[in-house]
């Protein structure tokens, strides 16, 4: 199970494809999962919170958000969603691949808007609130998504389209910000810190040595461990542990495989620990959480 799919395991809104890459999914924290851990993708996602409380990171800033707000999550940002104190959060998790937006033959479109904001030199807003000018011009176009995609009439993948075209042309003609580019060095450590995090999301299943992760950065594993604590406040080894355990709560309740199964799928081979570490972890055993969350999945 990789991060999108432990995301947006349950009923989506707009069922797109390979050839329509366009989905909404409807989340709740902590109903659905108890947070989503820090990862990236090559998708751009949006977050629109639609009712409660919620922390989200994006590159190693946390956000305090409460609805309504509209968080947006450019490809390749570093970003997690975790419960804010007791307050639950509900929201619409919009993912799509930009390239459903840009033809083969690169176009103005293409080279003078949209590229340039996805890499990022041209800089919008993280986070959309009401109190933000054009906050209504920004969701409006995914509300428009939205209501389409209640019907789906003949053509509506045209009007999707269109709506993100406009949002597009709303970031770039609204919503530009002056700030000073991030320095060099902040950018190889993000670019560093993914390498890492996109190989646990790809191998926490497996046994995986500090060797294995210093290698990847040509760092000496005593450097590599000073590295990520520094960077992430916690040791490899207890991350790695609480990546672990936070999908095998997912499992739990979107699976009916046997605990010991689950334990073994994300990278347990003793059950003992497995338990002790979950119940320190969600202060309940893997059996009762599961009875207990079953409901809301």
């Amino acid at each position: 199970m990789n991060i999108l799919e432990y995301e947006n395991y349950h009923e989506n809104v707009t069922h797109g494809d390979i050839i329509f890459p366009y989905n909404t999914y409807i989340c709740s924290i902590p109903y659905d999962f108890s947070n989503v851990p820090l990862h990236w993708h090559d998708e751009l996602e949006i977050i629109y919170v639609k009712k409660g409380k919620g922390l989200i990171t994006v590159d190693f800033k946390d956000y305090n958000i409460t609805a309504p707000s509209l968080i947006l999550i450019l490809p390749g940002q570093l970003h997690s969603i975790e419960q804010l104190e007791e307050y639950s959060m509900e929201y619409e998790n919009i993912i799509f691949n930009p390239s459903m937006l840009m033809p083969k033959q690169a176009d103005c479109c293409t080279t003078d808007f949209i590229q340039p904001l996805l890499d990022r030199r041209i800089t919008v807003p993280t986070v959309f609130t009401p109190v933000y000018p054009y906050y209504e011009d920004v969701v409006s176009s995914l509300d428009c998504c939205d209501n389409i995609s209640m019907t789906c009439p003949q053509g509506y993948q045209l009007y999707i389209k269109s709506q993100l075209f406009n949002l597009f042309f709303i970031l770039n003609n609204r919503c530009k910000i002056l700030t000073n580019p991030k320095s060099h060095k902040k950018t190889i450590d993000l670019d560093k810190m993914k390498i890492i995090l996109k190989y646990i999301e790809n191998n926490y299943m497996n046994k995986i040595m500090i060797s294995d992760v210093s290698e990847l950065l040509d760092y000496s594993e005593s450097h590599f461990m000073r590295y990520f604590k520094n960077t992430m406040g916690t040791s490899f080894v207890e991350y790695l542990k609480e990546y672990r355990l936070t999908m095998a709560s997912r499992l739990l309740i979107t699976s009916d495989s046997s605990i010991l199964d689950i334990a073994n799928e994300v990278g347990f081979d003793n059950l003992s620990y497995f338990n002790r570490s979950f119940k320190k972890k969600y202060n309940t055993t893997p059996f009762r959480y599961r009875k207990s969350n079953k409901s809301y999945s």
